[in-house]
């Protein structure tokens, strides 16, 4: 049996498209399902059903899928041990929130690929919560509460919040100093799909969280945008103290209310390849730990 159809057949069912599992492969869409064709020429039964929106395995698709998942895991763990790290080679495809990846990952990726110069990176950048899975990530940066699902997720740490305003927003406003102040102040609101929502500032009260129901001046989607608005005079932010620490230190923020945080965010790193992970995703990871984990709480 080929293992590289198989390969094909695993991840045009994953991504529920030829198109996409296509590019995560690295190969032309016509390749793709000649493989799959091919495979299924061989076995004699129809793995995927083709419609003009998606793709799904047929009922013998079905069965074969698990099979050939481990299959091809177990080849490349196979194949992965005997590379040194020089020639480990392949794909890794990874996302990560905007600030992370522009301040502490980029620009310590000549280093990963000087230890390891055949690995090829391809690298998402969104503050959006990605489908690992059906995107073809191989592991994604996760920052938040994670929703149950079937992926593996390695907890690295947690990031401290700040609440920040601009100097010139707090002479216009005033500085809030309880949290009945903020009736008379307004937010920078962050919602990714830039969806309807109640904009709120959390603060700790007690031993749980509580929110306060604001108006917001202007609504974005992303963090890049946040601080600038922020920065702008637009309203206040609330943000993880390690992307705004060198803006709080030369004071072009000024924390608020600090005595009153909002909830820590959960870092993690999250996968879908179970217990059978790709050395070259593996070695991946790690340095991504290795990173980021130092610098949270």
């Amino acid at each position: 049996m080929d293992l590289d159809a198989l390969r094909v057949f695993v991840k045009v069912a994953e991504h529920a498209s030829f198109t996409r599992a296509a590019e995560h492969l690295g190969m032309a869409k016509a390749r793709a399902s000649a493989r799959v064709q091919s495979l299924e020429t061989e076995l004699g039964v129809h793995l995927l059903q083709r419609t003009t929106r998606t793709v799904r395995p047929t009922p013998d698709g079905e069965l074969l899928l698990p099979r050939a998942k481990q299959l091809v895991a177990e080849a490349d763990e196979l194949s992965s041990m005997f590379q040194s790290s020089r020639t480990l080679r392949g794909l890794v495809r990874i996302d990560l929130p905007i600030s992370l990846a522009r301040d502490y990952v980029i620009p310590r990726v000549p280093e990963l690929l000087a230890l390891h110069p055949l690995l090829e990176l391809q690298l998402s950048a969104t503050d959006r919560r990605v489908d690992v899975v059906r995107e073809g990530f191989d592991c994604v940066l996760s920052v938040g509460t994670l929703t149950p699902s079937g992926l593996i997720a390695q907890r690295l740490g947690e990031l401290s919040m700040a609440s920040c305003a601009s100097p010139a927003y707090l002479h216009k406003y005033g500085t809030p100093r309880t949290i009945d102040d903020l009736a008379r102040h307004v937010l920078v609101h962050f919602a990714p799909r830039l969806s309807a929502g109640t904009p709120e500032f959390e603060y700790r009260a007690g031993d749980r969280y509580a929110v306060y129901p604001m108006r917001a001046s202007i609504t974005v989607n992303n963090t890049d945008a946040y601080r600038a608005a922020c920065l702008a005079g637009l309203g206040i932010i609330q943000v993880p103290r390690l992307g705004v620490r060198a803006m709080l230190e030369a004071g072009t923020l000024v924390e608020i209310l600090p005595e009153l945080p909002s909830e820590p965010m959960t870092v993690s790193l999250v996968h879908g390849h179970g217990r059978s992970v790709p050395k070259r995703v593996r070695i991946v990871m790690t340095w991504l730990a290795g990173l980021i984990t130092p610098r949270l709480g």
